[in-house]
């Protein structure tokens, strides 16, 4: 089995950090089996195409934006849910993710299992988070 559990987000922009945050704190605070790796991924896109593919199961911490939720709030996606949520640009760096997902189903490695872990940003506004 391998897992990725992937934080991505610009450390830059207050709570658009909130993907990266949270796999340091998984590093930090939690001992986990060989098979699940944790991966900062920031603000890269295509970089990413190796450490995503062929995954049983990959899970992608992100800051999400949505009009219908209070800052806070934490959304789960799963499987074929997280690529259609990207067409409603979503994510301020989801153009990125999107391309990889695609690239990834494309090329026949798309992971077998996808969760997507977003948090409703409070702000977006250029600050070290």
């Amino acid at each position: 089995m391998r897992i990725l559990v992937l934080g991505v987000g610009n450390i830059l922009l207050t709570d658009e950090a909130i993907g990266v945050r949270i796999v340091e704190a998984l590093e930090q605070r939690y001992i986990l089996p060989d098979y699940v790796e944790i991966l900062d991924g920031g603000t890269a896109g295509m970089e990413l195409l190796g450490d995503m593919a062929n995954r049983d199961h990959l899970i992608i911490a992100d800051a999400i934006v949505s009009k219908k939720s209070a800052p806070g709030t934490m959304m789960i996606l799963r499987d074929e849910e997280v690529p259609a949520l990207f067409t409603n640009k979503i994510s301020p760096h989801q153009l990125g993710l999107a391309d990889v997902l695609s690239a990834l189903r494309f090329t026949g490695e798309f992971p077998k299992k996808l969760t997507l872990v977003g948090v409703i940003p409070e702000s977006l506004e250029p600050h070290i988070a």
